[in-house]
C-alpha cells in the first residue's frame, strides 16, 4: 500500500481476486476502513498493530509492540466482536465530540499523545472562550438536554477512571455502546471534577455522566458536526444516529491471545 492509496478499495480488490480474509497494519483509524469491508463482505479480519495507540489490538489481547507476531492470526482462531456505527460509518473504538474532537481537527494543536492532549484541553475547558456543545440525547424513548464540553461514545465499556487514559475494555462483545459526558459546569465544579479524575474517581465526580444503550441519537443544533472517529477527524451531519452491531465483525487472533 502506497501513500494516497484507498485502503477500502484495495481490500475490495483483494477479495475480488479470491482473498478469504483481510488484514491491515496500521493505527485504529486505518484498521476501521478495512474492517468495514470485512464486515460488508462477511470475511474474517486480522488486526496488525502498527500505529500509535492501537486500542483495538490491546483489547484483543495482542502485543502492541509485536506487529509481526500478529500475523500468526491468519492461522489462528476466530471470534466475533461488536462494532459501533454512526450515520452509517463504522468505528471499532470510539467517537469523540467537543473539545477533544476540536483538537483532532486543528493540525496546530493535534498530538498523538493522549496525556498531552488532555493537558492542553484543561485551559481550554476552564477558559472564557470555551464553547460547550448544546446536545440532546434520545435514549430508550426519553430525551435529555445537556451542555457538554466532551462527549465520548465507545464500542463497549472502557471503565474510565481518567480523562487522560481510556483504560482497557474487558469485553468486546457486550452488545452495548457506552456514553461518557463531561458537562459544561461552572469552573469551580469543573476543577473538582479534574481533581477527582487525577485521583481516579471519575465515576463519582459531579459534572461527569455516563450510561449505556444499544442505540441512541444525539441532536446537535450546529451543522456540520466535527468529530473524531477512532482518532481521525471526520465531519458528520446531525442528528447522529448511533447503534451497535453485536459480534458482527469476524476477527482472527493468534492462538492463545
Amino acid at each position: 500500500m502506497r501513500a494516497g492509496d484507498d485502503a477500502a478499495s484495495l481490500a475490495r480488490e483483494a477479495l475480488d481476486r479470491g482473498a478469504t480474509a483481510l488484514g491491515m497494519a496500521g493505527g485504529d483509524g486505518s484498521l476501521g476502513a478495512v474492517a468495514a469491508v470485512a464486515l460488508e463482505r462477511d470475511v474474517p479480519f486480522v488486526c496488525i498493530p502498527f500505529g500509535t495507540r492501537n486500542h483495538l489490538a490491546r483489547d484483543l489481547g495482542l502485543d502492541r509492540d509485536d506487529p509481526l507476531g500478529a500475523l500468526a492470526a491468519f492461522d489462528g482462531s476466530e471470534r466475533g466482536i461488536d462494532v459501533g456505527v454512526v450515520n452509517g460509518r463504522l468505528f471499532v473504538n470510539n467517537v469523540s465530540l467537543g473539545l477533544y474532537a476540536a483538537f483532532v481537527h486543528d493540525p496546530s494543536r493535534k498530538t498523538r499523545n493522549r496525556l498531552m492532549a488532555f493537558l492542553r484541553m484543561v485551559p481550554a475547558a476552564l477558559g472564557r472562550g470555551r464553547r460547550p456543545l448544546s446536545v440532546s440525547f434520545e435514549v430508550d424513548g426519553r430525551r435529555e438536554e445537556h451542555l457538554a464540553l466532551v462527549v465520548l461514545v465507545s464500542n463497549n465499556d472502557y471503565r474510565m477512571t481518567s480523562m487522560a487514559d481510556l483504560g482497557e475494555r474487558t469485553r468486546l462483545d457486550e452488545g452495548r455502546l457506552h456514553v461518557y459526558v463531561i458537562e459544561a459546569v461552572h469552573r469551580g465544579r469543573l476543577l473538582g471534577l479534574l481533581g477527582q479524575a487525577a485521583l481516579g474517581r471519575l465515576p463519582q465526580a459531579q459534572g461527569w455522566l455516563e450510561w449505556a444503550a444499544p442505540a441512541f441519537r444525539i441532536v446537535h443544533p450546529r451543522q456540520p458536526v466535527r468529530a473524531a472517529l477512532d482518532g481521525d477527524p471526520v465531519v458528520l451531519e446531525s442528528p447522529l444516529d448511533f447503534e451497535i452491531r453485536p459480534r458482527a465483525l469476524r476477527v482472527l487472533v493468534p492462538q492463545g491471545a
